[in-house]
């Protein structure tokens, strides 16, 4: 691949040849994907990310004014957008097998079933040691479903007042359900 080769092809591509481009994929991928794939150590990412590129460097090539410069301006671009997908993508968290069974087991039986009913009478405890406006807001908001829309309308309130009650009341749910804990 030769730098002639490479500038005219490029400037046929920058004239709107289809095929010219095609043929400037054909040379430069190896390279692009090496680029993205050393970044993310991922295939399926590294195929994604080296398609934006080329996507990327056929939607701007005729913005590049230097055509011998194609190498290095695609490398740029394969260079930043691995980056970026390498820094917006989630973190990594491994589980081993074993982990999943135990979790899908421990959701079954008898002792889970206690702790759960345990839990929910406690929050029915709480609940019913609260004021009775905002016993009302939490049952009305968590347990009948009412939006709040529906809720203003039904205490006749504006929205703000509602959120600003869900808020207090939880509150102090939670500092009754603490309240409830041996020491």
């Amino acid at each position: 691949m030769s730098v002639e080769f490479t500038t005219q092809t490029v400037l046929c591509a920058q004239a709107g040849n289809r095929d010219a481009f095609d043929k400037l994929t054909e040379l430069f991928y190896s390279r692009v994907y090496g680029i993205v794939m050393q970044r993310l150590r991922n295939t399926a990412e590294a195929d994604e990310v080296a398609q934006e590129v080329f996507l990327r460097a056929f939607r701007k090539i005729t913005q590049l004014k230097d055509p011998a410069a194609f190498g290095g301006w695609l490398c740029q671009i394969a260079s930043r957008l691995s980056i970026n997908r390498a820094v917006r993508r989630p973190a990594e968290r491994s589980c081993e097998s074993v982990t999943f069974e135990l979790l899908r087991e421990a959701d079954v039986g008898p002792t889970m079933d206690l702790l759960q009913r345990e839990d929910a009478q406690q929050v029915r405890s709480g609940i019913d040691r609260l004021c009775q406006l905002d016993r009302q807001t939490l049952l009305a908001f968590y347990f009948e479903g009412q939006s709040l829309k529906q809720m203003a309308e039904v205490f006749d309130s504006p929205v703000g007042t509602i959120k600003r009650r869900l808020h207090t009341a939880r509150s102090r749910l939670r500092d009754a359900l603490v309240a409830m804990q041996p020491a």
